[in-house]
């Protein structure tokens, strides 16, 4: 299961990413924004989609969005068992070592400097990359969760 949210920066394109995650076979349950609202706080909505994604770590995965995608982040690392990265553009490198490394589980994008074509290239290979599981990443994440 996928699981969305976002503020109303992130809204049109959190609604074009639903319907491509859909295409392609997900399941996404969406916890907002559900309209444009210039005066809402991403905070009500990243919330609801890290709670989801702590209560299953293993299979649930989030992608939230905002304007840049940091204070998303913040706000669903602050859910023991949530490892959210930050992806705004640039080398996709960074998306790949998030999953491979860190079995990130929530994704966080900057939707101020993703274009719809770039966002969907980044949710792809994302959702598409495996933890490589190897012994030294496994305890650095069992050490995250021990926090």
């Amino acid at each position: 299961m996928i699981y969305l949210a976002s503020d109303h920066v992130g809204f049109e394109l959190k609604e074009k990413l639903k319907t491509y995650l859909q295409e392609l076979g997900y399941g996404v349950k969406d916890f907002g924004a559900f309209k444009f609202d210039a005066e809402d706080d991403y905070p009500d909505f990243i919330r609801k989609a890290a709670e989801a994604v702590a209560n299953d770590p293993e299979q649930g995965q989030g992608i939230i969005l905002g304007g840049s995608g940091h204070g998303e982040a913040m706000v669903a690392n602050r859910f023991k068992r949530v490892r959210a990265a930050v992806y705004y553009g640039g080398d996709e490198k960074i998306i790949t070592l998030s999953r491979e490394h860190n079995n990130a589980n929530v994704l966080s994008l900057g939707a101020r400097f993703l274009t719809e074509e770039e966002a969907k290239k980044a949710v792809k290979l994302w959702l598409e990359t495996k933890f490589n599981n190897e012994e030294r990443h496994v305890r650095r994440i069992r050490k995250i969760d021990e926090l």
